[in-house]
């Protein structure tokens, strides 16, 4: 037993030592001689301005210290406005950085959303059960950074990878039945609520119809707290909040995957995009029907993934930092690949995914925006697989 101690707390001080290693470096090499992560900013000095000036997140005085912060006054009317835009209670995940130098506040940041990508990858094991061998594990931690939606969501220091670990977190929970901590982590994940519009609701109703009350209990409590703290101290930040993101698509030119297929290369305009949406909710909601109400309980994974797919395909607004959550189920596809004993094959798909990704991107990437076409590949290519192959996702688990 004091063996054992003694080996964990060892554990813990290598742990701890390699992540402030990881932070000085960051910072020394990375945040202090190129500033940046501007998703990061926004969020962090509109915290900053609420904890440490007094003022509304939302309002146009905090507003023009980020964008001060970012473009050295106020944005012009062709630069994104860089609004805090979050729920209010995402002040209180930055709370602890809103004192610290900048440059160090975002090397924390930065080394915390790494620490996301490698647990949420570690978690998708454990949803599937699966332990790579050494080689191929060692290609998938490097797949989990150097991807190119997740560095991009590094580089900017975008929330979104945060949520995406706290919803991997939540699935491997409901799978588990560790109930209190899926609850926790389900609430925290609305931090992003376009992230997770369609796979609470399904969360909620599973556990719901499954009589999962301790899960439905730290759900509502956790957000109860967060709400209620959130009223507590701004009254108003609902409404501001709301006022915010009701003008995101005024600056936001790129829609979701369905929007850049039906109008920005098919021009069917909104009837055409809102026709498609219509289909892709349908037929999630059938599948929701067959999991809950007919009880069909080996789909739940594969219905979870799908509607993260779906949610992504059709949100008014997405973005390629929040293709993260499809790691998930390439993940699978390289389980079933390894299970046949072809991990070279796996390791191969992962070196293909990520060179043709990056190249995808350098050579089309006009100025400092995204061509539209790299929103197509992944998402399509996911729920394509997800349709044709349902019956796999069904008896694998």
């Amino acid at each position: 037993m004091k063996v054992s101690r003694m080996g964990t707390f060892i554990a813990v001080l290598i742990a701890a030592a390699a992540l402030i290693g990881n932070i000085i470096l960051t910072h020394n090499l990375f945040t202090a001689p190129f500033p940046g992560h501007n998703d990061f900013m926004s969020r962090w000095e509109g915290a900053r301005s609420y904890w440490i000036d007094g003022l509304n997140p939302y309002g146009t005085e905090a507003s023009l210290n980020i964008q001060t912060r970012i473009y050295g006054g106020a944005a012009a009317p062709d630069q994104d406005p860089g609004y805090f835009a979050y729920p209010f209670y995402m002040v209180f995940v930055v709370a602890p950085l809103v004192t610290v130098d900048y440059a160090w506040a975002s090397a924390v940041w930065m080394v915390l959303l790494e620490v996301c990508l490698i647990g949420a990858l570690f978690l998708i094991f454990a949803i599937l059960n699966w332990r790579p061998a050494p080689l191929l594990l060692g290609v998938l931690i490097l797949y989990a950074i150097f991807d190119y939606f997740a560095m991009r969501g590094l580089l900017l220091g975008q929330p979104g990878v945060l949520v995406y670990a706290l919803e991997i977190l939540a699935i491997w929970a409901l799978l588990r039945k560790r109930e209190t901590l899926g609850g926790i982590a389900l609430a925290l994940s609305t931090l992003k609520p376009q992230m997770g519009f369609l796979i609470v609701p399904l969360i909620l109703l599973f556990v719901l119809f499954n009589r999962r009350w301790r899960c439905l209990t730290a759900f509502t409590v956790t957000m109860a707290l967060l709400m209620g703290a959130s009223f507590l101290l701004m009254p108003s930040w609902l409404s501001d909040w709301l006022a915010q993101v009701s003008i995101y698509t005024t600056y936001t030119a790129i829609g979701s995957p369905v929007w850049v297929v039906t109008q920005y290369y098919l021009h069917l305009g909104s009837v055409g995009e809102y026709a498609v949406i219509a289909v892709l909710i349908a037929y999630m909601l059938w599948t929701w029907f067959e999991l809950i109400i007919h009880r069909k309980h080996e789909r739940l994974l594969w219905t979870l993934v799908l509607t993260l797919t779906i949610t992504h395909l059709a949100a008014v607004r997405t973005a390629t930092t929040h293709f993260i959550v499809f790691t998930l189920p390439v993940m699978f596809y390289l389980r079933e690949l390894s299970k046949r004993r072809l991990g070279w094959l796996a390791a191969l798909i992962v070196v293909l995914i990520v060179s043709i990704t990056w190249v995808h991107f350098l050579t089309t990437v006009r100025g400092e925006f995204e061509d539209p076409s790299i929103y197509l590949p992944l998402p399509f290519t996911i729920f394509f697989l997800l349709i044709i192959t349902r019956r796999r996702w069904w008896k694998a688990l």
